[in-house]
């Protein structure tokens, strides 16, 4: 009898190996470093790399630790670097469309450069005449403020003092506004041709 229920035990356990030995296991290093395996994936090994290793003894599978929220953040702003990137890039195409689109040869350039120069440089004649014609004024109130030297100043000679020194004030930021939008200007028409002839350049060397 007992050999019988050994027997059978022993038939048991020999079933039951080859469907063991098919199992593929987990395997991941704990906190002190020392492998912890299961048919099933160890509670320790949650939240950190493991492998999953096949019958053979083969790893079938690796699976990455879950990122930290250092390098969730590190990867959010890579992101949004290279969207910030391809924006620019869409953009700088846009641009260089509208430009080869708006000037058929250097030529255009220099002509629309002029064209813009001779705004600028007339609006700062025009602001410099207007102080000539100011100072003018001035030179009148002066002259009628010497006959009041050692009595109150009348109020309308004051108050056109006061306008004229606020016409020039205004005339002159005017004027230095004006040579700073010059300097704009051709520093915007100098990139706008270098630009040229790079985009013509690279048209002319690319094969057909």
């Amino acid at each position: 009898m007992r050999a019988a229920r050994f027997a059978l035990g022993a038939a048991l356990l020999t079933a039951a190996l080859p469907a063991l030995a098919a199992a593929n296991i987990f395997c991941c290093q704990d906190e002190h470093g020392r492998n912890a395996c299961g048919d099933i994936l160890p509670s320790v090994c949650v939240g950190r790399a493991y492998r999953e290793i096949g019958p053979n003894g083969l790893v079938v599978r690796r699976v990455e630790a879950p990122p930290t929220a250092e390098q969730r953040a590190q990867k959010a702003a890579e992101e949004r670097r290279q969207k910030a990137a391809e924006e620019a890039a869409r953009e700088r195409r846009r641009l260089d469309q509208a430009l080869l689109q708006t000037y058929g040869s250097e030529a255009d350039i220099d002509q629309l450069r002029e064209r813009a120069e001779a705004d600028v440089v007339a609006a700062i004649k025009a602001a410099e005449e207007k102080i000539v014609e100011a100072g003018k004024r001035r030179k009148k109130f002066e002259d009628e403020a010497e006959f009041y030297r050692k009595k109150p100043l009348p109020p309308s000679v004051a108050k056109g003092l006061k306008a004229v020194d606020e016409d020039i004030l205004a005339q002159q930021a005017t004027i230095e506004a004006k040579k700073k939008e010059l300097e704009a200007v051709r520093a915007r028409y100098e990139d706008d041709k270098r630009r040229y002839r790079e985009l013509r350049g690279s048209r002319m060397q690319a094969p057909k």
